[in-house]
């Protein structure tokens, strides 16, 4: 994975120089629209191997919230403002520091809170040999999961027992089927809000 190495920090230092400009406007919305807290939010997230980093995204909740690590749209903790970050994925931009430090890749499994990926066991645990991603399989194919789990009668308990096993499944085909086309592909349906045919589904 040399080359997804190299692409990693390459376009990570270009999309830092290209953005900024975005970066700043959001920073300063986020401390308009948001004053009663940070525009940063910085949480420790599991990364490859295990080791704890720390993750930075836009702040798109209100400060001092007691939610627990499971995220469903229409929650009161998540700002009007923050909805619309979290909708097109704009407080996920400070992830590019992450990436261009080594902690995180463009492509590859979500970084979970402590408790989650961490507590793997057996073969499941292989998916922790890769980098955390900005985007993934996983999260195509779950880039609505915010809004199904709030469909269930018990999000926790859905996102244990259905989403993250699943997770873990297509996290594990793509570390034995890496192929860099195929990062390519996902960035770009990422960006344009599109699917792919991926494993014999659509994500």
């Amino acid at each position: 994975m040399t080359l997804k190495f190299i692409f990693d920090r390459l376009m990570a230092m270009i999309g830092l120089l290209v953005l900024w400009p975005v970066l700043l406007i959001l920073l300063i919305l986020i401390r308009i629209k948001m004053p009663d807290g940070p525009a940063i939010f910085k949480q420790k997230r599991v990364g490859r191997d295990g080791r704890i980093f720390t993750m930075y995204k836009f702040r798109s909740m209100t400060v001092g919230h007691e939610g627990n690590s499971v995220s469903v749209a229409g929650e009161s903790r998540i700002t009007p403002f923050g909805a619309t970050l979290r909708r097109y994925k704009l407080d996920e931009l400070p992830e590019l520091w992450n990436v261009l430090i080594g902690d995180m890749s463009f492509v590859g499994p979500r970084p979970d809170v402590p408790g989650y990926a961490d507590q793997l066991s057996g073969d499941d645990r292989e998916v922790l040999r890769l980098r955390p991603g900005i985007t993934g399989p996983a999260s195509l194919k779950y880039r609505d999961e915010e809004e199904l789990l709030a469909e269930q009668a018990d999000p926790k308990k859905y996102n244990d027992e259905v989403i993250f096993p699943d997770k873990v499944r297509i996290n594990r085909y793509y570390l034995h089927h890496y192929s860099f086309i195929n990062d390519i592909k996902m960035i770009f349906c990422t960006i344009l809000g599109r699917r792919m045919y991926y494993n014999n589904e659509y994500i």
